[in-house]
């Protein structure tokens, strides 16, 4: 597949963890792309030209040929129906329906954490503030669910690996790499999570000072 056919549109940072996670996809897809950055803080996902490929004016955006899509899990789901290689949700029904709840979930709550421990923490080892009281509460949700889904001791969700791995253990990350406690069994699923090499590229990235 020629470089072009395929653009993903990120933040200038690569701090976002929607871009992390559809970036992880399409490496793990083994997909040639172009990684093109849009400086949020200055707007540029505002500007006429995006907003006319970008539906919700966000990143990450991907483009393949005419078709463009924004909003990370869509764009997940969509490389994995339209493209052969490494599957990204679980084969079975119930497993791949638990995949995207985890997504959605990731993405809808956690608030706290995810305002106490921005993912400045996560790739700029900046350091934060101890937790409030009603972060640390949702740390204990965080911790209740993952040891409800990884029972098994499995070092992925679902037995094989998917992209809600990924997102699990960047929001994981968020307190582990800040220093915060974090049960060890959960946290050594975060370390397994970021040394697969397709983390490692995104982690690689060349990025601009805050």
């Amino acid at each position: 597949m020629p470089a072009t056919s395929l653009r993903l549109y990120a933040d200038a940072q690569f701090a976002s963890p929607y871009a992390m996670s559809v970036f992880v996809a399409l490496h793990e897809k083994g997909l040639l792309f172009e990684l093109v950055a849009i400086d949020l803080a200055h707007n540029a996902n505002l500007d006429p030209g995006y907003a006319a490929k970008s539906l919700t004016r966000r990143v990450p955006t991907l483009v393949h040929e005419s078709f463009a899509l924004s909003e990370s899990s869509a764009i997940t789901e969509y490389l994995d129906e339209v493209f052969p290689g490494t599957l990204l949700y679980p084969k079975d029904a119930p497993s791949r329906a638990r995949a995207r709840q985890v997504q959605a979930w990731l993405r809808s709550d956690l608030m706290p954490i995810r305002q106490e421990r921005s993912t400045e923490v996560v790739f700029y080892g900046a350091s934060a503030a101890p937790l409030s009281t009603t972060a640390r509460a949702a740390a204990e949700k965080l911790f209740s669910a993952c040891e409800t889904l990884l029972t098994d001791h499995s070092p992925n969700l679902f037995g094989e690996w998917c992209i809600a791995d990924a997102d699990l253990a960047l929001m994981l990350n968020r307190l582990v790499l800040n220093g915060d406690t974090v049960p060890g069994r959960l946290a050594a699923y975060a370390a397994h999570q970021w040394r697969r090499p397709s983390v490692q590229h995104w982690l690689a990235l060349n990025r601009p000072p805050l």
